[in-house]
Order: C-alpha cells, then sequence, then structure tokens
C-alpha cells in the first residue's frame, strides 16, 4: 500500500470528485442497510407477526439505550394496528412495499452518483499519470533508452497504469463503500439478535485468514505477467521498424519464432495469475453459503426451539446477512486488485523516480545568441567502458565550418551528440562564447543549434507539419522558401496537397533522398547560428546529393557548421578538415594542405572517387 502515499499527489487535483465519491458511498451504505431494514414492516404484515397495540408508546416508559429498541419495535407495531384497523391489511401491505421500493431507489441512486464522480477521478488519475510518465520520458538522457526496450517502456504507460487505475477504484471502495456497508448491517444485525451476531462473528476471521493466503503472491505473479507483455511489445515493436529487413533475408520463420515464444511465457504466466484470481470470487462465496447455512442452523433454533426470535425478525436478519456477503466478496476481489497492481506500480514508479543525468543548473543562464566561438576543450568521454574520444580539443569559430571525417567508430558522430548535452563530457568541457554550456539551459542551447542526423527522423503527420517541429509558429510562405533552399520544393510540390500531406509513418511514403530533403528543410526552417550535421548526405543518391550539397553551401554561408561526413566529396569547401582515429586528432587543415601532406586524409580520399 506504500506506493499509494507515493502516488497520492495524482488524487489531490481531483480531491473534490473523491470528497463527492465518499459521501455519495457513504449514502449507499446507509440506504442499502436501510433497505434491508425496510423489509422487516412488510413481513410483519405478510406473516402477521406485528403484536397488536392500541396505545401508542411512550420514550419515557422506557429506560436507557438498551430499550430503545423495544420502544422502536412497539411504535412500529403500533403505526400497523392502527394502519390495518383504518385501511385494511392490504393497504398497509401497499404502503410498506412503497417504502421498501423507495429505501432501494435512494440506494441506486447514491450508488450512480458515487460512480459519476468516481469516473472523472480514475480517468483524471490516468490522465495524469501518463502525462507525467510521456513527459519523464521524454526528458531523461539518451543514454537511458539504449539500456530499455522501447515495448517496454510502451507498456508501463499503457498497461501498467491500467492497473494502477484499477487498483486506486479498488482501494476506494475497500475503504468507504463496502466496509460501511458491512458496518451498518453489523449495527442492525446485534439490533435485532446479539447472541446470533456474536456467533456469526466466530466465523469470519477463519474466513479472511483463508483468504489473504490466495492472494500473497499475487504481486510476484503480476509482475512476470507486466514484465513479459513489455517484452512482447517490444518484439512487435522491432518487427515493424525492421520489416523490410526481415522479408529482404527471409527472416519471417525466425521472428515468428521469437514472437511465439514470448506470447507463449505470457500465456502461460497469465494463466497463472488468472487461476489465483479467479480463487477469489469461488472462495469467498463459498465461505459466504458456510456462514448462512450455521446462521440458518443457529437462528432457526432461536426461531423454533428457543423462540427467542420472531420469523420475521430473523428473515430479515438473513437478508442483512447477505447484505454483508457481498460487500464482503468485493472487499476480497479488491485487495486481489492491490496485490495484483503493487507490481505494475513498482513499474511506473521506476521511471517516475529516475534521475535524469543530463540536468539544468539551478541556476542555468538562458543563452540567446552566438557571438564568437564554440570550443571543446580536452574532453574525454565513454559510453561504457572504453574511451571514445581521448583529450580531444576543438576550436569553431564563428562563420567558419568545421569538418569532422575518418573511419566508423573514430568518434565522429560522438562530437554531435556531446555538443548538444544529448550526453556529457566525463572530463574536460565545451563552451559557448567562453560559457560552459552545463551552465547554460539546455532550451536555450538547443535552440542554438541546428541538427540534420544520418537517419532521417520524420514523424506520421504532413510535411508542413514536421517543419514545423523546428520553427511552431512558422508560416506557409517560410515553409516554402526553406523547402526551396533544401531542394525538396521540386517534389513536395507535386504531392497530391503539397505540404499539407501526410508522408506516412517515419516518412514511408518518400523515397530516402527525399526524406533527407525535408530533414535539411527543417533545420534550415530553425536557422539556428550553430549548425551540426551528421551525415547529412550519407543517405542520398547521386543526383540527391548534389541538389542538397548546394543547398547545404548556401545555408551555411556565414554559418557557424559542424560538418561530420564518410562522403569527403561534400567537405572539400570546408575551412578546415579533422581527419580522426580513435577518438583523437589524426591531422587537420583545409582539403589543400591535407592532400599535400599524403597522410591518412589522403589514403582516404584515395578510397574514395571524386567526381
Amino acid at each position: 500500500m506504500d506506493y499509494i502515499k507515493k502516488l497520492s499527489r495524482f488524487i489531490i487535483p481531483y480531491k473534490k470528485y473523491a470528497y463527492l465519491n465518499i459521501f455519495f458511498n457513504i449514502l449507499y451504505a446507509l440506504f442499502g442497510t436501510l433497505s434491508f431494514v425496510s423489509l422487516m414492516p412488510m413481513l410483519k404484515v405478510l406473516l402477521k407477526t406485528a403484536e397488536p397495540i392500541a396505545a401508542k408508546p411512550i420514550r419515557a416508559n422506557y429506560d436507557g439505550i438498551l430499550q430503545y429498541k423495544d420502544y422502536l419495535q412497539d411504535s412500529l407495531n403500533f403505526f400497523i394496528t392502527q394502519k390495518i384497523e383504518a385501511d385494511g391489511q392490504y393497504s398497509v401491505l401497499i404502503i410498506m412495499i412503497s417504502v421498501v421500493i423507495s429505501t432501494f431507489l435512494l440506494k441506486n441512486a447514491a450508488g450512480y452518483f458515487s460512480n459519476f464522480f468516481l469516473a472523472y477521478l480514475r480517468n483524471g488519475i490516468l490522465k495524469d499519470i501518463r502525462n507525467e510518465l510521456y513527459n519523464k520520458t521524454v526528458s531523461l538522457p539518451l543514454s537511458y533508452f539504449s539500456e530499455k526496450r522501447k515495448g517496454d517502456i510502451i507498456a508501463r504507460i499503457s498497461g501498467d497504469v491500467n492497473e494502477i487505475q484499477n487498483s486506486l477504484l479498488a482501494i476506494l471502495e475497500l475503504l468507504v463503500r463496502e466496509p460501511l456497508t458491512i458496518i451498518f448491517t453489523i449495527v442492525v444485525m446485534f439490533t435485532i439478535s446479539i447472541k446470533l451476531t456474536i456467533f456469526v462473528f466466530i466465523f469470519i476471521p477463519v474466513s479472511g485468514i483463508i483468504i489473504s493466503r490466495i492472494g500473497k503472491s499475487l504481486k510476484k505473479r503480476s509482475k512476470r505477467v507486466q514484465e513479459e507483455n513489455g517484452a512482447f511489445l517490444s518484439v512487435l515493436d522491432e518487427t515493424l521498424n525492421g520489416l523490410k529487413v526481415i522479408k529482404g533475408f527471409n527472416a519471417e520463420d525466425k521472428f515468428n519464432s521469437t514472437f511465439k515464444k514470448s506470447t507463449s511465457r505470457l500465456f502461460k504466466f497469465a494463466n497463472d495469475l488468472a487461476h489465483r484470481q479467479n480463487l477469489a470470487s469461488p472462495t469467498s462465496e463459498f465461505l459466504g453459503i458456510v456462514v448462512i447455512s450455521v446462521i440458518l442452523l443457529y437462528g432457526g433454533q432461536m426461531v423454533l426451539v428457543e423462540q427467542t426470535l420472531t420469523s420475521d425478525e430473523f428473515l430479515t436478519y438473513m437478508a442483512l446477512a447477505y447484505n454483508i456477503l457481498t460487500p464482503a466478496k468485493a472487499i476480497s476481489k479488491a485487495t486481489y486488485k492491490v496485490k495484483s497492481a503493487n507490481a505494475s506500480a513498482d513499474r511506473v514508479l521506476e521511471i517516475l523516480n529516475t534521475e535524469s543525468t543530463i540536468k539544468d543548473p539551478v541556476d542555468g543562464k538562458a543563452k540567446t545568441n552566438f557571438q564568437s566561438s564554440l570550443k571543446i576543450n580536452n574532453i574525454s568521454f565513454k559510453y561504457e567502458d572504453d574511451l571514445v574520444l581521448k583529450k580531444f580539443s576543438l576550436n569553431v569559430p564563428k562563420g567558419k565550418s568545421v569538418a569532422l571525417v575518418g573511419q566508423s567508430g573514430s568518434g565522429k558522430s560522438t562530437i554531435a551528440n556531446l555538443v548538444t548535452r544529448f550526453y556529457d563530457v566525463n572530463e574536460g568541457n565545451i563552451t559557448i562564447d567562453g560559457e560552459d554550456i552545463k551552465d547554460i539551459t539546455k532550451k536555450s542551447l538547443r535552440s542554438l543549434l541546428g541538427l540534420v542526423t544520418q537517419d532521417s527522423i520524420l514523424f506520421n503527420d504532413t510535411v508542413a507539419n514536421n517543419l514545423k517541429v523546428g520553427k511552431e509558429n512558422a508560416s506557409d510562405e517560410e515553409i516554402i522558401e526553406a523547402l526551396k533552399i533544401a531542394n525538396a520544393w521540386e517534389f513536395v510540390k507535386d504531392l497530391p496537397n503539397g505540404i499539407d500531406t501526410n508522408i506516412g509513418d517515419s516518412g514511408g511514403k518518400l523515397s530516402g533522398g527525399q526524406k533527407q530533403r525535408l530533414s535539411i528543410a527543417r533545420a534550415v526552417l530553425k536557422n539556428p547560428p550553430i549548425m551540426i550535421l551528421d551525415e547529412a548526405t550519407s543517405a542520398l543518391d547521386t543526383e540527391s546529393e548534389r541538389l542538397v550539397q548546394d543547398a547545404l553551401e548556401n545555408m551555411m554561408k556565414n554559418r557557424t557548421s559542424i560538418i561530420i561526413a564518410h562522403r569527403l566529396s561534400t567537405i572539400q569547401n570546408a575551412d578546415e578538415i579533422i581527419v580522426m582515429n580513435k577518438g583523437e586528432i589524426a591531422e587537420q587543415g583545409t582539403h589543400t594542405e591535407l592532400i599535400a601532406k599524403n597522410g591518412v586524409y589522403r589514403k582516404l580520399v584515395d578510397m574514395q572517387s571524386f567526381e
């Protein structure tokens, strides 16, 4: 139950609905008990057990609280006697039935309104937890997701949150409606027969012990189900993302086998959990019937042998005993829900309580412009154990373009990750205009940067909305101008709805070159002072590369640029070229200077053909 305290802040915004739910639950419990109590007068009329009383009872003649029941019973008998004499027995029966119907109506109306306000509470909590989970997921560093599978994250935001929502509902029932129904009913049962009620309560602790033993292992079983649910969603996500590769390599059978193994495990775990959960209902029902049977035996003796209980009182008592069974059964089910939701809560809280390793400083500055230079000062960095960059330094003056080249794994893309603060350096620092980027807010830092990655990351939306990620309030004219600069307007204008055409999941309706040109247009639209191009032309065919290269050169005029390139033909005009090897600088200079050195760069050039 500890997780309820941790999640209680999600309930606070909806506390008025919680109070209203509690209020109507109290009414529900009260009218639920009165609805069964109201059966007694009707039974007195039907069974003719009402003792005829001619004189109206006087409260003063009954001593203390203990005789208050006798006063109420005599008053009821007096009322029935007077009514039968005045209107006849059938007319009195109609009145009594009307009372019974009215109490049941009020009970169900209270039940409806309690659930009416509970809907706002449940769905509001669900919305807020998911919003915070999504916000937390977006704010966490990229390193977090290198250790987690996407499907598991999706499972936590969807399935696990639903489990928590259901458990919160169960707790509200556990704390208010059902216990109050039981308490009110027991109070009335004591007024009918103290002896019989005490006898019945000998069996209740036994029932509770049996039910609690069944529910002990639910958390462990529920956690296995949720984890496997995340695993099979991960397989599904990877399958959809890699469908071309799967089909191209005839790997359908392999992935089918992997998916079936996951769903088979889920089948086994889910059945195991369901069998435990399903024990709750028959067990509580059987125990309830045992209690009812005991009441029939012992209460029947009080009516037939001892004659200390009238038949109408006994039938009403039986109805009240049944009124306890339903909430008791609901409480046992709610207890199971709470226990099974513990595992889901742990998985959700794990994300919510994860501290981001890349934070804004308490007094972080919001930098709004770029004036002199971007410097990388003697930095070292490693993703896990081995250093990717070793004592690396670089100065990028304003308006200049610096290219990073080298073999795969030399640390080129890592530079882009560090400048954008997707990761933080282990040693050294990176400064903009002399200010450490760790002292600048992440939002203001990234507003100074434009990023075009090797993978064309586009969204299932229109061309215009994909570009507006760079500038939210951009006009159609600005969007078209950016497309023209990126040489993308030539194909966008021919799309069915122009810039309002949906490009499909991950831009699936476009070619690789078209997607990359849209990515470049997005960076152009943002118009940042510093541009980072991480293998920006690697996915382009020769014709597209020429188009985009012209666009990039126009875009980078008088703009500070860091160009990470594999195709050396794209960086010949850079102001400075840095040749990297295993995280260190092997050579640096202009294209002409490096060719003249006849070193590493010359070898890389000779391996590629220039046109």
